[in-house]
């Protein structure tokens, strides 16, 4: 099929000050690159983008448009025009520094596997708080909270330090590992629906949050893992084991 049968093409995607989708970029590219003209509409707010998936039924941008067709996202648009979709890049590198490094620090202070979970916890959250915004961007695509309530993201990586280092408070006073324990279950469940729903039901390919904002680490294993280790040291602690 070639690029005749698209005709009065309209390309909607996501350019926010703090965060322009990269399939959006692509799907921008290949359009120029085989030098078929179309418009270019741009989602500049987060109000924006939700309101555009709300009205077309769908849960990702870019979407692209041929007269009263909807054509697809970025891969449809390469298929539609015979070409290899690019993949997308990922990078788990970020995820082996934090649990290596994770690792040696708890075996080097003999903390054992609950010092192990909260050093995790805690570089987590720093990487996170590197950078805020793009953090809650980036995490407002799957976060079910937050993207009912949007302040959730920016809260979400202090809230997580705070659970890491009550982890590491050595020896814990019962009322804060309770404490600790009330926050970290629900939070960590919560985490784990979220991610759940976005890869398992909705099938979104999403990058993870985990990491900090503008992550190559793609959302499943590492992200459900994250809110599975806060779940279990929440459970710990609140039981007393």
């Amino acid at each position: 099929m070639t690029s005749t049968t698209l005709q009065a093409i309209r390309l909607y995607r996501m350019d926010l000050p703090d965060h322009s989708c990269p399939w959006g970029l692509r799907a921008v590219r290949l359009l120029r690159e085989r030098h078929i003209p179309f418009e270019d509409h741009r989602l500049t707010s987060a109000e924006e983008v939700e309101a555009f998936k709300l009205s077309h039924g769908v849960t990702t941008t870019p979407q692209i448009f041929s007269g009263s067709e909807r054509v697809g996202g970025y891969s449809d648009l390469a298929t539609r025009l015979g070409v290899r979709p690019e993949a997308a890049e990922i990078s788990y590198a970020p995820v082996v520094a934090v649990f290596l490094t994770a690792g040696l620090m708890a075996l080097v202070l003999a903390a054992g596997l609950g010092g192990f979970m909260g050093f995790a916890i805690c570089l987590l959250a720093m990487l996170k708080l590197m950078d805020v915004e793009a953090f809650a961007a980036s995490f407002r695509k799957y976060d079910l909270i937050s993207q009912r309530w949007r302040p959730w993201g920016r809260l979400y990586p202090g809230i997580e330090l705070l659970v890491g280092l009550g982890v590491l408070l050595q020896p814990e006073p019962a009322a804060v590992a309770q404490l600790v324990g009330i926050v970290a279950v629900p939070l960590g469940a919560m985490g784990m629906v979220s991610v759940g729903k976005a890869v398992f039901i909705d099938q979104l390919a999403l990058n993870c949050a985990c990491v900090g904002g503008n992550s190559k680490t793609p959302l499943g294993v590492v992200s459900f893992a994250e809110n599975l280790i806060m779940t279990a040291m929440g459970l710990v602690m609140l039981t007393g084991g």
